[in-house]
């Protein structure tokens, strides 16, 4: 726990100065004030009281600042001040500008830090009691189960799935769902191009079903509408015959998307990402439980009848968002885009259709029932069985575990008792990209009115915020990587499109990154056997792309770009498992193992030691913030500021000193120590650490 536990015992140690000194009472009490880790050169941890109170004692902060201080030591001093929970006690020191500054001594935070992360680990001691237990669920991948997962929907992967581990490590209870869209226009498209197009079934040989079915059927086929009105009448038809069931087109789109997630599923399992429930929007539809919702919407009035004369929209359910604005289109898919919404360059109403004048629901009104469902609003008709690959595989474990069971909605199966689901929560997190932001919005406006049974909250206002949209920029190619993966894009950085064909897959660009990784692993490590080389190489493949697609911004675009993202320098994932396996190595050219209860901590007072060491203790505390703020790029830049920090130590410290067991053997533990620590971390973004590279 280390710096999070620190910070809670100075909050209680300074509230008791507060009043021992008679400035006011506690921070509880009145004006909260913070108390966070310190810039380097100004103590351990840095406190604001003095002016928070300066303004009700009409007293300048730095004056307080000396009061409060002094209080503070005699406090410590008597027994009523500084540690707590384990934590080190701390002298304070009043700072010119009004700080309080609070330092633990090297020799005891050294001692605290190390021993708490090499106490079977930070990442598999678990992350404290942050999120309360508060069950939240997260929705991501959710790519239309017509064609391969591209190197766009891998962000979506990277981030959804680092997302789920960091809030089961702070705490929560987490569920992790995959929506599997097989009602859509986009399945249809791929019957469409079965049954009247003349596509063979099976793919030809060498080619992945998946691969197939995006890159030649659904291609081809959307190619056709604009001339061939009669085959765009027969998707219309095609659309129909799935929503209802029981037909021809039905059983093929069951059968086109089985044999499409279970790739999809194998190239996510390859990432890393593992799943609790795969929904199934079907059975969704079947179910019941849109039509319950629809006539509740109905009934109060969210949604309105248009009129015969009002063009476009004559005789749909719209809801009235009142307001104007454009949209951009796209595609929907695992990024789940935007839909079209009028003429292209020109203004349109705001208003969403619900259900079309032809009675079919629109991809936003599949999603309404989905959402009340996995914040428990509404009751849960599924019945359950266990997801398995055809060939029996299963997916691979998350957070810790070997194997990690996924379930999937099913029309047989167990059936449960009448309730919620066992996957809901009382916070719903859906990972879409940034087109889809206006829909996702009215999907929680709507979902908000809906209370228990998914009646109208009447009386109750609002609740828009137990449905969060995490959203995210596209991803486009640099201009080399493209090239070569066989796209010529004219010197550009490449924009994907799955509706034309534009686009690398995902799989396509972790074969290549692991094909060079395992080429330079070869050279560098000449006495490895093949089986260790290839575990390598997976390892920092899918390092290169997971963290490429979560150190940056949310809301920028990233280029990907292959030669960048494997360097061993800069802000890259080698970079990082490089400081690992430095360090590793340095492990093992001692050949001792680390022994803490024999370390002498009050060595290790060295300026790069107590910067690595005060690094490793924010452990806890970089992960709540990256928790709180649904954002994972906080994990991964606290990654490289530890390899950073673990590589200056190791240019300018002597850790194996034969003269000194006992030297060498603490600067051992502060490696273990950096090692522990740093695997955890990256394990919360769904990266592991290689001992070689």
């Amino acid at each position: 726990m280390a710096y999070r536990a620190m910070i809670e015992a100075a909050r209680a140690a300074v509230d008791g100065a507060v009043r021992e000194a008679g400035l006011g009472p506690a921070a509880a009490e009145s004006a909260p004030y913070s108390v966070a880790p310190a810039r380097p050169g100004f103590g351990d941890l840095s406190c604001n009281a003095a002016f928070v109170l300066a303004g009700s004692a009409r007293r300048r902060p730095a004056e307080i600042a000396e009061e409060l201080a002094a209080a503070y030591n005699r406090c410590a001093a008597g027994g009523a001040a500084g540690g707590g929970r384990g934590a080190p006690p701390m002298r304070a020191s009043a700072h010119p500008s009004g700080y309080v500054n609070l330092e633990a001594g090297g020799g005891a935070l050294a001692e605290y830090v190390i021993v708490e992360s090499l106490r079977g680990g930070y990442g598999r001691t678990g992350g404290g009691h942050a999120g309360r237990g508060q069950r939240v669920v997260v929705e991501h991948t959710s790519v239309n189960p017509n064609k391969a997962l591209h190197i766009g929907h891998v962000r979506n992967v990277a981030i959804g799935d680092s997302i789920a581990r960091i809030l089961s490590y702070a705490g929560h209870d987490v569920s992790v769902l995959n929506y599997v869209d097989d009602s859509g226009v986009q399945v249809a498209d791929v019957v469409v191009g079965f049954m009247h197009l003349g596509f063979a079934r099976d793919p030809p040989a060498g080619s992945a079903f998946d691969a197939y079915c995006g890159d030649e059927v659904y291609v081809a086929t959307t190619a056709r509408y604009d001339a061939d009105p009669g085959l765009a009448a027969r998707r219309a038809e095609v659309l129909r015959d799935i929503e209802r069931g029981g037909t021809e087109a039905a059983r093929l789109a069951e059968s086109v998307t089985g044999r499409v997630l279970e790739c999809q599923l194998r190239t996510c399992w390859r990432l890393g990402a593992s799943y609790d429930c795969l929904n199934y929007e079907s059975q969704m539809i079947r179910s019941g439980l849109w039509a319950g919702v629809f006539e509740a919407m109905k009934a109060d009035g969210t949604i309105e009848l248009e009129a015969e004369s009002a063009g476009k929209n004559a005789r749909c359910w719209v809801f009235r968002a009142g307001e104007k604005g454009g949209e951009k289109g796209g595609e929907k898919g695992g990024e789940k885009g935007g839909e079209k919404g009028g003429e292209k360059g020109g203004e349109f109403s705001a208003d969403k259709v619900i259900v079309r004048s032809d009675g079919t629901a629109t991809y936003i009104a599949k999603d309404i029932p989905y959402a009340a469902w996995k914040l428990g609003r509404i009751g849960d008709p599924f019945a359950y069985e266990e997801y398995e690959a055809s060939d029996g595989g299963k997916q691979p474990g998350g957070g810790g575990r070997l194997v990690r069971t996924v379930l999937r909605t099913a029309d047989g199966g167990v059936q449960r008792a009448a309730g919620p689901s066992p996957f809901s929560g009382t916070r719903s997190i859906a990972v879409i990209d940034s087109r889809q932001s206006r829909l996702q919005q009215i999907v929680a406006d709507i979902v908000g009115r809906l209370g228990a049974g998914g009646r109208p909250r009447k009386g109750q206002g609002e609740d828009a915020t137990s449905h969060a949209h995490l959203s995210y920029e596209a991803v486009t190619l640099s201009a080399a990587t493209a090239e070569s993966l066989g796209m010529h894009t004219s010197g550009k950085a490449a924009q994907m499109s799955g509706r034309r064909g534009l686009y690398v897959s995902a799989d396509s660009v972790v074969d290549m990154l692991q094909g060079r990784v395992s080429a330079e692993t070869r050279k560098r490590n000449a006495d490895l056997g093949p089986d260790e080389v290839s575990r390598i190489a997976s390892a920092v493949a899918v390092a290169t792309i997971r963290y490429e697609m979560v150190r940056q911004d949310l809301d920028k675009v990233i280029t990907f770009d292959v030669a960048k993202s494997l360097s061993l320098e800069g802000d890259t994932a080698s970079y990082i498992q490089y400081a690992y396996a430095r360090a590793a190595r340095v492990v093992e050219k001692s050949g001792a193992r680390p022994d803490v209860s024999s370390a002498d901590f009050g060595q290790l007072g060295g300026e790069r030691e107590m910067a690595l060491i005060r690094l490793i203790g924010m452990f806890d505390v970089r992960v709540v913030e990256a928790a709180d703020n649904l954002a994972p790029k906080v994990v991964a830049r606290y990654c490289r500021e530890l390899a950073v920090s673990f590589n200056a130590f190791y240019e300018h410290v002597r850790v194996i000193d034969t003269s000194d067991s006992e030297a060498t053997n603490t600067r051992l533990c502060l490696v273990a120590s950096f090692m522990s620590t740093l695997s955890s971390a990256l394990g919360l973004i769904g990266i592991d650490a290689p001992p070689r590279m």
